[in-house]
């Protein structure tokens, strides 16, 4: 981490996201500071295991997120343990860089995030 930017990698797991984001796509991350409907976040699942989840904003309402995977039938999400503090959220991807043939720039992601603004 430099400062307040930084970058982190993640693995995509399971068929929640698809078709957007398929099992093994790697993923940029950076710094979740202005959150918007549609972007896609890195969060912590409740339930006090840790576990990271990539999910799409729903809704944003006073300190709290509703996430939701793109593939309702397949997904884990704020439909089941409902909205999430704002502190659950890690990070937001911006960027797929593997598989070489799907790499770039994820959609919902903002230029913002390229540049780190």
């Amino acid at each position: 981490m430099l400062g307040r930017r930084w970058v982190q990698r993640v693995e995509v797991r399971g068929p929640s996201m698809q078709p957007t984001l398929a099992e093994g796509d790697r993923l940029l991350c950076g710094p979740a500071v202005r959150l918007r409907t549609g972007d896609i976040v890195v969060v912590e699942e409740p339930g006090g295991g840790g576990l990271l989840a990539v999910k799409r904003v729903a809704a944003l309402d006073d300190g709290a997120v509703v996430v939701l995977g793109d593939n309702r039938s397949a997904s884990r999400d704020s439909r089941a343990y409902g909205p999430l503090p704002r502190a659950a959220v890690r990070g937001r991807a911006w960027w797929r860089y593997f598989p070489a043939g799907r790499a770039g720039r994820l959609a919902g992601a903002r230029a913002e995030a390229r540049t780190g603004g």
